[in-house]
Order: C-alpha cells, then structure tokens, then sequence
C-alpha cells in the first residue's frame, strides 16, 4: 500500500514530485553537452557511435537515476544512523560500479577503477554524512568496492557479451536506485524538508559528470587492452 502512496507523491508537492523533473532535468543537460560535442569535434572519430555510444548514453542514463535520489537526501538533510548507512552505501557502490564499469569498458580496468572509485566515495560520502561518520564511512567503503568491481566486471566480460552486460547492470541499478527512493520516502513521510532547492544542483552534477566521463572515455590514457 506505501508503495502505491509513493507512486502517487511522485505527482505530490514533497520533493518526491520532483523526482522524474530531476530526471529531466539531468538527461537533458547531458543529452545536449554530448550532442555539441558529437556534432562539433566527436563525429569525425572513426566507428564513434560502434566504439563510444552506447556507454555515453548508459552513463547519461544512470546519473540521471543517481540524482533524484541525491536531491531527495539532500532535502530531508539529516536521516537516522541505519538509513544513513543505507543510503551511503547504495550511492556509494551504484555510482562506483556504474561509472567503474563504463570506463573500464573503453579505458581498462586501471582508470575505470581509478574513476570509479572517485565518483563513488566523493557520492557516497556527500549523501553517507546525513547521519554523520558512519555514514560516510559506508559511503567510503562501498563507493572503494565499486569502482573496481566495476571495472573488474568490464574487463572481465570484454569478450563475452559485454554490451548485452552493460544493459543489464544500468537495469538492475536502476531497481535498486529506485528502491532507495522509496526507502527514503518511507523514512521520511512524517517530516517536513529541511532545504528547498531549484535544479541548478541537478544541471550542476549533471554537466560536470558527464563531461568528465566523457573526456576520460574519448580522451583520456587506456591500458595496453585498449591501445
């Protein structure tokens, strides 16, 4: 029955409304930064779109499911110890894994974990400290294990499958980052937001994200794999 409440705030006034506008929101700023790039420099790179494409459009997929649950911890601010530790554990090893996997598919195993395990400690940490060093550390910890799972499974699957892969980790995560929206709202119906905010974080994130990830995968060093 929460669950059904949960669909129905997801139209509501609680920052639960402004969950799918934040997806928006993030998809279209990394939809436009990778058009001008496509269209102004990238589209003259040999089998581009074969190479690159469907893992620039994944990784501009997940960040768009990672924020909403991003905005939401950062409107209730302050969580209990064990939803706390939750939430920075889920960041920390969905953002790591996800961004892990889709560098070290074009980049290798050694900076897809490096970038991995960047993105998801920064993550995990910012949204682990809502209830203070526990929280963070899980964030730490997980966002650590990601990153180099995930660039482990690229590497690991290079020959076998690994786009077909790549589809299946964004669907998963996406349940899971799903649910740990759900699970905030369950822990959070009963309180009034502490912070208000308009999408200039999302489009912030959003930008910053995506061009980094971007950058590494085009430009970037690659393992003797991927020369």
């Amino acid at each position: 029955m929460s669950f059904k409440l949960f669909v129905k705030e997801l139209n509501g006034n609680r920052v639960e409304g402004e969950l799918i506008k934040t997806m928006i929101y993030s998809l279209l700023t990394s939809f436009i930064i990778l058009g001008i790039l496509y269209f102004v420099s990238f589209r003259y790179i040999n089998n581009f779109m074969t190479k690159y494409g469907l893992y620039l459009f994944l990784s501009a997929l997940s960040y768009a499911f990672i924020l909403p649950s991003i905005r939401q911890v950062r409107a209730y601010k302050e969580f209990a110890c064990m939803s706390g530790m939750i939430i920075g554990m889920t960041i920390g090893m969905i953002s790591g894994f996800l961004s892990g996997f889709y560098i070290g598919a074009t980049n290798g195993m050694f900076y897809g974990s490096l970038f991995g395990i960047s993105i998801g400690i920064i993550l995990g940490v910012m949204n682990g400290k809502c209830c203070g060093i526990m929280g963070a550390m899980e964030g730490m910890t997980t966002g650590f294990m990601g990153g180099l799972m995930g660039a482990m499974t690229a590497v690991m699957m290079i020959n076998d499958n690994l786009r077909l892969a790549g589809i299946i980790v964004f669907l998963i995560s996406s349940i899971i980052l799903t649910g740990l929206n759900y699970m905030i709202y369950r822990e959070t119906k009963e309180n009034e937001r502490q912070i208000n905010e308009d999408h200039t974080f999302t489009v912030f994130a959003s930008l910053i994200l995506t061009s980094a990830t971007t950058w590494l995968m085009i430009l970037g060093p690659r393992s003797v794999l991927f020369q």
